[in-house]
């Protein structure tokens, strides 16, 4: 079976390393990005390597381009059906909404737990 790959993307290398580990632990393949900037090169690589992403896992707050541009931006690519987590500090009402009405498909607050990541990631990784 080929591998079905989770991009992860936030600009915190201490978060993106717990969530490697985590979803790795799960038996699950990920990339990363640094900000959604690197997110869509690196959605760009995936295909040209003909790599499948199975899930997306975005920040909100982050440099260069921020979570909810990143999940616009995504929506008119290819990627576009691919599943996308938000995991961020923010709580607000108004923000998750803004983020489902880019197209986000869940939504996480930091800190997360692993049972909790691992548990949404399987319902939208099959």
């Amino acid at each position: 079976m080929s591998d079905k790959y989770i991009l992860i993307v936030d600009d915190s290398a201490t978060l993106r390393a717990s969530v490697n580990y985590t979803l790795k632990e799960a038996g699950f393949v990920t990339l990363n990005a640094v900000n959604g900037k690197d997110g869509l090169d690196k959605l760009q690589q995936a295909m040209s390597d003909g790599k499948q992403i199975a899930m997306i896992i975005s920040d909100i707050n982050m440099p260069i381009m921020d979570g909810i541009t990143f999940i616009k931006e995504v929506k008119k690519t290819p990627f576009k059906f691919t599943p996308i987590l938000v995991l961020t500090t923010e709580s607000q009402e108004e923000k998750k909404m803004e983020g489902k009405k880019a197209g986000a498909s869940g939504w996480l607050v930091k800190p997360f737990k692993p049972e909790q990541l691992i548990y949404v990631t399987k319902k939208f990784v099959r």
